[in-house]
């Protein structure tokens, strides 16, 4: 299993529809470790670290996000694996 870290930067109508908690479900559904939170400036800071496969499932659903968002644009970082307890929303 190859493990994966990568830092996404959301931007959209991404605050105030549920963006975080509905990444977070994506997240455990997929095992897939990490913190979703709102930024000063209306995007959403997602960290998602686990298996290559979950980690590249949840990130491609991030371009979706739940029904009332409006995702124009996802930036994708790559970071040193690390293992985070849980998926928690801040």
């Amino acid at each position: 299993m190859s493990r994966r870290c990568v830092k996404a930067l959301v931007t959209g109508k991404v605050q105030g529809v549920w963006y975080r908690r509905a990444t977070q479900e994506q997240a455990l559904q997929q095992g897939v470790t990490g913190y979703a939170k709102n930024l000063p400036d209306g995007r959403v800071e997602v960290l998602l670290c686990g298996d290559g496969d979950a980690v590249n499932q949840v990130a491609a659903w991030l371009w979706k996000g739940p029904p009332n968002a409006r995702v124009t644009h996802v930036e994708l970082e790559p970071l040193e694996p690390r293992d985070p307890d849980n998926f928690v929303t801040l």
